[in-house]
């Protein structure tokens, strides 16, 4: 006798090509979110998402930037504060992100981290992140590093978002910007524009299906156990 589980075809859905469209497709511009991991005057990891919103507009996205000063630590303060609620109300808007943060100590900032601690996996019976796309960059003191993007990534995955393939890690950010924060000519800004034409795309392809793309058979289980289990405490 076989110990292989069965599943149970009652939450098991087939796919169905045709019915990945059946919403319609989405005609205004893609909603991108930007976080930034500095409060430093003169922020690189700042300039850089100015600098990424620039050719995110240039692409036809709209771009909204949240400014990390003066949030809370989590736990500190009620989800009700207002910055709180800004960061929330914007995760929500958004169809996809950037996360661009400096790398200290070999890892990314705490103003980073933070901000991605307030948003929550669930909210009010809605997940804000799930299925959104998310490109990651960072920017270095010193040499070239990956260690915060690939602990960027972590973090996406986590949230359930769609991370993109391709990246952005500037090695001495202080060499590549002029005195007005712009962004110099180079490899490295050619590859930040690269990670943004490759999020808009990626958010334009999946943002009308991202529920079909994290549809879960466990959970579907998991909803229809918790409904039965309702509907028989009502019927007692």
């Amino acid at each position: 006798m076989s110990d292989t589980p069965q599943i149970n075809d009652d939450h098991f859905n087939s796919i169905d090509r045709d019915t990945l469209f059946s919403g319609g497709q989405s005609t205004h511009p893609p909603r991108l979110l930007l976080l930034y991991g500095s409060l430093r005057e003169r922020s690189y990891s700042h300039l850089m998402t100015q600098e990424a919103a620039r050719v995110l507009q240039r692409l036809g996205a709209e771009t909204r930037t949240f400014d990390p000063r003066d949030l809370p630590l989590p736990d500190s303060e009620e989800a009700s504060h207002p910055k709180v609620a800004e960061l929330r109300d914007l995760v929500t808007w958004s169809e996809g992100m950037v996360w661009c943060s400096p790398e200290r100590h070999g890892a990314m900032s705490a103003v980073m981290k933070n901000q991605i601690d307030w948003i929550p996996l669930s909210l009010g019976g809605v997940r804000p992140t799930q299925g959104k796309t998310l490109s990651v960059m960072q920017v270095c003191g010193g040499s070239q590093s990956f260690n915060t993007v690939n602990q960027l990534r972590i973090l996406g995955r986590w949230m359930r978002m769609l991370t993109i393939p391709n990246q952005s890690s500037v090695p001495k950010a202080f060499n590549e910007f002029d005195e007005a924060g712009r962004m110099l000519p180079s490899p490295f800004y050619d590859r930040m524009v690269d990670v943004m034409e490759e999020l808009v795309r990626f958010t334009l392809l999946t943002r009308d299906i991202k529920e079909h793309l994290v549809d879960r058979y466990s959970e579907r289980k998991e909803n229809h156990a918790s409904l039965s289990a309702r509907v028989n405490q009502k019927n007692i």
